[in-house]
């Protein structure tokens, strides 16, 4: 399995995969929408010639900081169905957030499951004085800094591109 960086000739494939990996398009449109924006990460998986798992990073922002170091918000991640469990996602993850530290973004950010993210390194976003801008439970929106302290003295509502407001 090789993971690169997303061309432009896997913007099919990669839609195809969200919408497998989702069963829904939601978030394939959502990934069409954000694309234009700057800076994104788009990460993919191939297996045997196949895009089989998809990465997607995009900027996010604390609400009345005025810090300007670069966080970003990881999501969607998506695996074929058929292609699940057997490490891709893990594998895209950690190839993301290396790439996103070599970017030079200082956090990240994701909301789900904390017993997947947190292998990762991620905790509650809520130890960092951060909130989601959506009602969800405290322990499902997480932060990993990627430089120590990068998020010492910030606190406040972390806001998603408005793009993520369209989703089901």
């Amino acid at each position: 399995m090789q993971i690169r960086a997303e061309k432009p000739e896997d913007i099919e494939a990669v839609r195809q995969v969200n919408i497998a990996g989702f069963g829904r398009s939601s978030e394939a449109d959502l990934v069409d929408r954000l694309r234009s924006v700057r800076p994104t990460l788009s990460f993919i998986a191939v297996s045997s010639g196949q895009i089989v798992g998809h990465l997607f990073f995009s900027p996010v922002a604390i609400n009345g900081q005025s810090n300007n170091s670069l966080m970003l918000g990881l999501a969607p991640l998506a695996v074929l169905p058929e292609f699940q469990r057997q490490g891709i996602g893990t594998a895209l993850v950690e190839y993301g957030l290396k790439e996103c530290d070599r970017f030079g973004c200082k956090a990240v950010v994701v909301l789900g499951d904390p017993n997947y993210y947190s292998r990762f390194g991620f905790i509650s976003a809520k130890n960092k004085g951060l909130k989601c801008e959506y009602t969800v439970p405290d322990e499902a929106f997480m932060v990993l800094e990627l430089e120590s302290g990068a998020l010492d003295g910030c606190s406040g509502t972390v806001k998603y591109r408005s793009e993520f407001n369209e989703l089901e």
